[in-house]
């Protein structure tokens, strides 16, 4: 798209001009700030006022969608790269004698609808080139995301190229922070969009390959990789799979085009967000082939919707395509949509809230999911771990409650306890475990009370899991220092409370269990089960 030179002149505007995330969220404000993650643009130009320094005209270009005189812009970016950025297609001009109304869409053929109104040449960004921020294990990180436009900015429905490239999203922010972030050698961002989860797995991946069907994601991915100086990312074009046959990778992450959307929908698929498979068949499609594609011990993580009901349990179709993969499976539902709930959430997603086309398009949408027999649409996670297990372990999970962010690190630490499912009760109380430092206990019971009636002990990370314990089970957990064996502690607490040691080993023993691979107690290295 750009020349590296382009690039290199771009980035350097963009630093001086403070064009960072946390320099542009200061100067929005927090109203100016909201107002534009609710699409709205007034409030942030309010704020703005008259100001036209560089750091103002880069906001009001990009995020903020205006259409801008050509000599302010130019005295930003230079004759030069202002130049390049509209040859390439970054940027779009209008002659002296015309310019585009702000907020309406491109006519077919036409680059830009234009009106009178003196006050010469103007230009317009064609790519959104946003700041963008987070932090991981490594410290914080502050670069920059190229995608297209945001769409329906103050409420002004403007259509959708069918190659749109999606720009970071709720469900994008989701997938970076559910990705495991374990150093690996290898991983794979399939189906990259803008390219943001190539930024995040190149914190801690030797090696990025980044993959799309979109030939204009693959291109504005490479502007992404190149604005933020990163090379070790390669960009393939490509249908799912193909574009690594034959290949593996450490770790495979995706948020896939998942919407479930009638063929004969009317309209153009929109390529970021809807398949050419029927119902939830790109999700299976990706969850069957991905196995083949991970390295011993890799980890699948897909982002994704499912369809419930067609005569079969969710959980049960689920686990089927993980058969014969050899990889351990872990599903974790966040949310349930019925049908209702699901079509009109796509149905505004794409602009047709209070137009002529909702009710017929609905109806359209209703009949398909009939014919298939979906009842429901179920929205989370799918994970596969390529164990290599004769038995794999399988575990399907509804978790609506709220989590702490990021997941990514409980969910690394729940591979590893997953093992302890087939731990014996003899191998379970021969370990030393620890209690987890951010376990907290939480009470309830009657005001005045001597005793709680109820005991909790609840993680404040990741899921944010809690158990409710009794005397005996309280004191084990709360007595795990790393120093003793489980069994030990339990027949300490049942001398203490004038237990039988033997029965208090069996009562315990499941418990102890599920404390350990929901992440209340962590076994001693040396004492780790075998994976």
């Amino acid at each position: 798209m750009l020349s590296s030179q382009a690039v290199d002149a771009l980035r350097v505007v963009l630093v001086d001009a403070g064009y960072t995330v946390d320099a542009v969220l200061e100067r929005l404000g927090p109203s100016g700030s909201e107002g534009l993650a609710r699409n709205a643009t007034i409030p942030a130009l309010h704020v703005l006022g008259a100001a036209d320094d560089a750091q103002a005209v880069l906001i009001r270009l990009f995020p903020l969608q205006q259409t801008l005189l050509r000599g302010p812009v130019e005295r930003v970016l230079g004759a030069r790269l202002l130049r390049s950025l509209i040859d390439e297609g970054v940027l779009r001009e209008s002659g002296p004698a015309a310019f585009p109304v702000p907020g309406a869409a491109p006519p077919a053929g036409d680059p830009l609808p234009t009106g009178p109104a003196p006050g010469g040449p103007r230009v317009r960004a064609a790519v959104d080139i946003r700041p963008y921020g987070f932090e991981d294990a490594d410290g914080s990180w502050s670069g920059w995301v190229a995608a297209d436009p945001v769409p329906g900015l103050d409420g002004i429905v403007t259509p959708t190229r069918p190659d749109y490239v999606l720009g970071v999203s709720p469900a994008s922010t989701s997938l970076s922070r559910l990705t495991v972030p374990d150093r690996v050698g290898t991983a794979l961002d399939l189906g990259t969009g803008c390219g943001v989860q190539s930024l995040h797995l190149a914190r801690h991946a030797g090696r990025v390959v980044a993959t799309d069907l979109n030939p204009r994601a693959c291109e504005l991915a490479g502007l992404t990789m190149a604005l933020n100086g990163i090379d070790r990312v390669g960009l393939r074009e490509g249908s799912l799979y193909e574009p690594v046959d034959g290949e593996r990778f450490d770790l495979i992450v995706t948020n896939p085009p998942y919407v479930m959307s009638p063929p004969d929908d009317g309209a153009e698929r929109l390529v970021y967000r809807e398949g050419s498979f029927a119902g939830d068949g790109l999700v299976e499609r990706v969850v069957r082939r991905g196995p083949r594609h991970l390295t011993g011990g890799g980890l699948l993580q897909v982002l994704a919707n499912w369809a419930d009901g067609g005569g079969a349990r969710w959980q049960d179709r689920l686990s089927g395509w993980a058969a014969g993969t050899g990889c351990d499976l872990w599903v974790i539902q966040r949310e349930r949509l019925d049908v209702y709930e699901y079509i009109e959430m796509w149905l505004t997603d794409a602009g047709l809230a209070g137009s002529d086309e909702w009710g017929p398009r609905y109806r359209r949408w209703l009949d398909y999911f009939e014919r298939l027999g979906i009842t429901g649409v179920g929205m989370g996670w799918i994970m596969l771990r390529n164990s290599g297990a004769a038995r794999p372990r399988i575990r399907i999970e509804e978790w609506p409650y709220d989590i702490g962010r990021p997941v990514g690190p409980a969910l690394s630490s729940g591979w590893r306890t997953l093992d302890a499912r087939s731990l014996d009760d003899d191998a379970l109380l021969a370990t030393r475990c620890t209690l987890d430092p951010d376990v907290v206990q939480e009470t309830t019971g009657a005001p005045g009370a001597a005793d709680p009636s109820h005991v909790v002990l609840r993680r404040t990370t990741g899921l944010r899991r809690a158990i409710e314990v009794d005397t005996a089970l309280g004191g084990v957990l709360g007595a795990c220092d790393g120093e003793l064996p489980l069994g030990r502690i339990v027949d300490a607490v049942a001398e203490l409370l004038g237990d039988d040691p033997a029965a208090l080993r069996a009562r315990l023993a499941p418990r102890l269990r599920d404390a350990l691979v929901d992440g209340f107690i962590t076994v001693r290295p040396s004492d780790a089960p075998p994976a």
